[in-house]
C-alpha cells in the first residue's frame, strides 16, 4: 500500500464515521480528498494526523479489512 508523501494535500470537505463505529471513542473518519484520493483521520482528534491513500492503495487496504486479515484474535 502507498501513502501519499504530501501531507499537505490532505483537504477534505466533509468527513464521515462508519455505520459501525460506536461511541466509545474509538473511531476512525474517511474523507475524499480530490489530490490524493481516501484520507482518514482520528476522530478524537479532527485537527491531528492525517492518512492520505491513493485511490488504488485505498481500494486494496478496504479489500483487507472486509476479508478480515486486520482482525484481532
Amino acid at each position: 500500500m502507498e501513502l501519499s508523501s504530501d501531507v499537505h494535500c490532505v483537504q477534505v470537505s466533509s468527513w464521515r464515521k462508519s455505520a459501525h463505529s460506536m461511541n466509545n471513542g474509538g473511531c476512525v473518519e474517511v474523507g475524499t480528498c480530490d489530490c490524493c484520493g481516501t484520507a482518514v483521520r482520528d476522530s478524537k482528534d479532527p485537527g491531528g494526523p492525517r492518512l492520505a491513500f491513493s485511490v488504488a492503495s485505498w481500494r486494496t487496504f478496504h479489500a483487507e479489512i472486509l476479508a478480515g486479515r486486520y482482525d484481532l484474535p
